[in-house]
């Protein structure tokens, strides 16, 4: 009988090919069909492991998202004390992560992004990015804790966080049409953060 590990193995496994496949082709490149050959794998074994077209997008989706969170937890922690580090850098380094500067990120932004159009849009699938919203404000709660680390009163410190998560998704938007923008990133994230967090 397989191992519970060789199961979580083979969900992976099959995730990671509906990521690549939404990558480039959006949602309605995701079949059983294109995801199956994707993984190398037969139709029937990930119809096994995933019954619909819409369980293997929720925990493909649910997957990209986890990967980001992690990201972003490692970019706070590499911060040798986050709370007592410069509060703008911690912010520098968490909208870093979440900007598609490489081509793991730009995938995982086309990704999230062929999710979040398909809900405001009323897409077909069963499975909408309803956590879009979740993730934008753990951005936001992040971004604000820092802010008010600088002495800024909460309710200025969240307007700010939402500007400022607003712009940097705006910016990877932007990213992902010209892909020249890639090396200016860091440059762009300083112009924001020194013209949002002025005489902080």
């Amino acid at each position: 009988m397989p191992r519970l590990a060789d199961h979580d193995h083979r969900r992976r496994q099959i995730t990671d090919a509906a990521r690549r496949v939404v990558a480039r082709g959006g949602l309605p490149a995701a079949t059983f069909q294109s995801i199956a050959a994707e993984a190398d794998l037969s139709v029937r074994l990930v119809q096994y492991y995933f019954g619909t077209k819409d369980d293997v997008l929720r925990a493909t989706r649910q997957a990209v998202a986890a990967d980001a969170a992690l990201h972003i937890a490692s970019a706070v922690s590499e911060a040798a004390d986050a709370d007592a580090a410069d509060p703008r850098e911690v912010i520098r380094a968490i909208l870093l992560e979440v900007l598609p500067v490489d081509a793991a990120r730009r995938d995982d932004s086309m990704v999230l992004n062929a999710f979040f159009f398909d809900e405001i849009t009323g897409g077909a699938s069963d499975a909408p990015s309803r956590d879009a919203a979740g993730a934008a404000n753990y951005l936001e709660t992040l971004v604000r804790d820092r802010i008010v680390l600088t002495g800024t009163d909460r309710r200025t410190a969240e307007i700010d966080a939402r500007l400022i998560v607003a712009a940097a998704s705006g910016l990877a938007q932007a990213m992902l049409a010209d892909r020249e923008l890639a090396p200016q990133a860091g440059e762009l994230l300083d112009r924001l953060l020194d013209r949002m967090l002025t005489h902080r």
